[in-house]
């Protein structure tokens, strides 16, 4: 076969890493790609969401199957615009259709899709600027921590959670007048707060049968102890300690199957992957969100604990034949530490050049925000790599990341020196 993946982060590395192992992947292009996958791919110079660039490319190249790594194609629609095209039609897309995409592309439709389909979550409502005084007092009747979701995508940025009601009530006004996220946050829900440790889980699905991979914890915070801004992940642990067998069954029955079956009850068409972001409240699950694709950087301890073809199992999502398939998982754990540039999540330098890949030993660096000029691989984005290993425990897994992190340098890199600490 020949592949195409969308995309140019830590999760499209790992992807292609993974891909490119398969004795079924013929040739493999990446678009736009970084300075990882271009040891394992083509990478080819087109934006994700430039679909007529990326119907050129497939027919170039005679792609039969495109694996789409972000949200943004998804949401706006990239496996309908292939369906509908007859000179693509024929190419297998792994990502939901747009109208399914929507669980990511709108927290409250997220949201509705699962009271509808009564799956544990936070209760809420949603305000518009029309309605703002009626969210300050929804705030009123909610205890402190106040959780505030931008309705759309807002790179992972939109969730905001505040100690002090006015604080609460002037980020409403920021975030629905000031158009804090701009169309992102036209409309705002507003969410009673779980208290408990988050987790993640991630189902393969082919719109009828679906494989539950292992989960993930991942560290959302800049800080040490989880403090500072949020960002997009500066870390990742697989499996989750404290994900007991009892706990795993209670995500499957009460989240997995209803989930799966409410796609089916809504027509929603999704081959591809669901990200469950859930929060452990007391011994039970709860769901904080839906993404319509794999974390970042989960993905680079999900995979890589992954023993299958990853190819077959991509093409057995595209054939409806996914329950033929008998996942297999490495027992070993994995973690994974990321490298990100000074300043971020904030404003930050690029084109630092980066130093000590080749010295990497027993442990993956997949690339992020990194591109390769004039021979050297440099800084060119926030997360710029993530350095994941294995191990007996994770804590034996971290200290191998942590080990080889030192042998790698570009000014002013920042990573947390504490990832796993509350496990």
């Amino acid at each position: 076969m020949n592949i195409l993946i969308l995309g140019s982060g830590g999760r499209e590395h790992t992807f292609a890493w993974k891909i490119a192992q398969s004795p079924l992947c013929n040739a493999l292009f990446v678009a736009p790609g970084n300075s990882g996958t271009a040891n394992v791919a083509t990478n080819v110079k087109i934006g994700v969401t430039d679909f007529e660039a990326i119907k050129e490319l497939v027919l170039n190249e005679n792609i039969d199957l495109v694996v789409v790594g972000p949200e943004d194609p998804l949401v706006q629609g990239v496996h309908d615009f292939f369906l509908n095209d007859d000179a693509i039609k024929h190419v297998s897309v792994i990502g939901p259709q747009k109208v399914a995409a929507e669980l990511e592309g709108s927290k409250e439709f997220a949201k509705e899709f699962l009271y509808r389909h009564n799956i544990p979550t936070a209760a809420y409502e949603s305000f518009t600027k029309e309605t703002v005084e009626k969210g300050y007092a929804f705030l009123e009747t909610l205890n402190a921590p106040y959780v505030l979701k931008a309705d759309g995508l807002a790179a992972g940025k939109g969730v905001v959670i505040l100690n002090d009601l006015d604080e609460a009530k002037a980020e409403l006004k920021s975030m629905l007048v000031d158009a804090k996220f701009g169309e992102a946050s036209n409309k705002v829900v507003i969410e009673e707060f779980l208290d408990g440790i988050e987790l993640s889980c991630f189902v393969l699905t082919d719109g009828e049968n679906y494989k539950i991979l292992p989960t993930a914890k991942d560290y959302k915070r800049i800080g040490e102890g989880d403090t500072g801004l949020n960002t997009g992940g500066m870390g990742a642990v697989s499996p989750v300690p404290f994900a007991t067998d009892e706990f795993l069954s209670k995500i499957e029955e009460r989240i997995v199957k209803p989930t799966i079956s409410g796609f089916k009850k809504d027509n929603l068409p999704y081959v591809g992957f669901v990200f469950i972001g859930l929060i452990k409240v007391g011994d039970d699950p709860k769901v904080i969100e839906y993404n319509v694709r794999m974390g970042d950087p989960e993905t680079e301890v999900v995979l890589p604990r992954l023993k299958n073809d990853f190819v077959e199992i991509l093409q057995a999502m595209a054939n409806g034949t996914l329950d033929t398939i008998n996942i297999e998982i490495d027992e070993r754990a994995a973690t994974t530490i990321m490298l990100v540039s000074g300043g971020y999540p904030e404003a930050y330098e690029k084109g630092k050049e980066i130093t000590g890949v080749d010295a990497i030993e027993d442990s993956i660096a997949f690339h992020a925000g990194a591109q390769l000029k004039d021979g050297k691989i440099v800084t060119s984005g926030g997360r710029v790599m993530a350095i994941t290993s294995y191990g007996n425990t994770y804590q034996e897994a971290i200290k191998k990341s942590y080990q080889n992190i030192e042998k790698l340098h570009f000014d002013k890199m920042n990573y947390r020196k504490d990832i796993g600490f509350d496990l």
